[in-house]
């Protein structure tokens, strides 16, 4: 692996900070206020701490970190950090509609154009912002002088590009999901349960120093299981399945290291393999070769979006999550084709249909995506992918075994 525990340092503080005062001045804003509790934890680019807190970020001036609990700025006490050196000196409590209006009167703001990020954001499960009504509402009652501009995207664009350190972090986030791919490989055999896989992979991330998103880890055992998110005795209990042969095994794996997340998308199937697991297999590699050819610096999202359609389309097959996304921030994904047609049953539940495309952006070197192609036919499915970045050249595949299905069993 890389360097075993890489952090980042003032000098990427430094550098972040002057790249979003340089937004601040293209968009004509005195100060930003960002909100952090979300996916993406857009409070900490700004702070290199997750404490799902807001950010008061002035043109000029020291930024304030408001937080919901002092236990938060209690951290800072922990006797084996008594020589770091803090990203934000000033931490408080008050995060809260009171607390943002009276460190903006404090700050002058008053009558300022400011900029908000989380009012709007293509994240998953964040389609409309993650600012709470009873805030928002608060600071617009009490300021009604001042001018507030929604820049979510502006600034998750800005985050896109990436720094030489924020990419080492990077690289050593997907190492961690590859060795939790090859522990996933090891165990994965007929009469193993989802509980022995779901252990052994999360106890890989967890011993290298990584966490996990909210959903931890998504699993789907059987021989034609289309559903997806985590496993359903996580939130209900009841009995994990027991691998049978014939089986797929698809995993979503969500290493964050240092707060960098990564995906790898594995798929491991267990012989003998049913023909349309096979070909489902085979189109989601041609989708994956056809996002490697088309993702280069100067294309468009979507043109790298109908690339990786283009397999699935001509075969008839669906996708029931996104070929492709950004990562780091999670801001842009591809389409998720549902064809309601090969699954009757589901006709039952009203409004479930294709999710198109979520914004569109010029593809950048230093950028992260996810390509992760998955093919449907009825309740057949299989996903594989991983995570790559763009260079000024092309592209860099941070990760090897979950680019295409493995096969385990005799």
């Amino acid at each position: 692996m890389t360097e075993a525990y890489p952090m980042l340092s003032l000098n990427e503080r430094e550098r972040r900070w002057k790249r979003t005062r340089e937004l601040m001045k293209e968009k004509g804003l005195e100060c930003l206020v960002i909100f952090g509790k979300g996916r993406e934890h857009f409070d900490a680019y700004l702070t290199n701490e997750i404490f799902d807190g807001i950010v008061v970020f002035p043109l000029a001036g020291e930024p304030i970190y408001l937080l919901w609990a002092p236990n938060r700025v209690l951290v800072r006490l922990e006797s084996a950090l008594k020589d770091e050196k803090w990203w934000v000196a000033d931490l408080r409590s008050g995060s809260t509609g009171p607390g943002v209006v009276g460190t903006l009167q404090e700050k002058g703001m008053d009558r300022a154009k400011i900029g908000v990020v989380g009012l709007d954001h293509n994240g998953p499960g964040e389609l409309e912002g993650i600012v709470p009504y009873k805030t928002w509402a608060y600071v617009l009652q009490k300021l009604p002088h001042a001018t507030f501009v929604d820049v979510s995207l502006a600034y998750s664009e800005m985050m896109m590009i990436k720094s030489d350190e924020e990419l080492n972090l990077i690289r050593h986030s997907a190492e961690i999901g590859e060795r939790a791919c090859e522990t996933m490989m090891n165990v994965t055999k007929v009469g193993v349960s989802e509980t022995e896989i779901f252990s052994a992979v999360m106890s890989t991330i967890y011993s290298h120093g990584a966490v996990s998103t909210p959903t931890v880890l998504i699993l789907k055992t059987g021989p034609n299981n289309v559903s997806w998110g985590a496993p359903i005795w996580v939130h209900r209990g009841g009995s994990p399945r027991v691998l049978q042969k014939g089986d797929i095994v698809n995993a979503e794996i969500f290493p964050i290291y240092g707060g960098f997340e990564t995906q790898q998308q594995m798929a491991i199937a267990l012989k003998p393999i049913d023909p349309v697991n096979q070909k489902c297999a085979d189109i989601a590699r041609r989708s994956y070769e056809a996002g490697l050819k088309a993702l280069r610096p100067g294309k468009s999202f979507k043109e790298v979006c109908d690339a990786m359609d283009r397999p699935l389309l001509e075969t008839g097959a669906w996708n029931l999550s996104p070929l492709i996304h950004t990562l780091m921030p999670l801001a842009w994904v591809g389409p998720q084709r549902f064809d309601p047609n090969q699954l009757p049953e589901m006709k039952k539940y009203k409004g479930v249909s294709t999710v198109e495309m979520l914004g569109d952006v010029i593809v950048k070197p230093g950028m992260i995506f996810e390509l992760e192609p998955n093919a449907s036919f009825g309740r057949n499915r299989v996903n594989i992918g991983g995570t790559v970045i763009t260079t000024k050249d092309g592209i860099e595949v941070l990760n090897r075994l979950p680019m295409e299905m493995q096969v385990v069993g005799s």
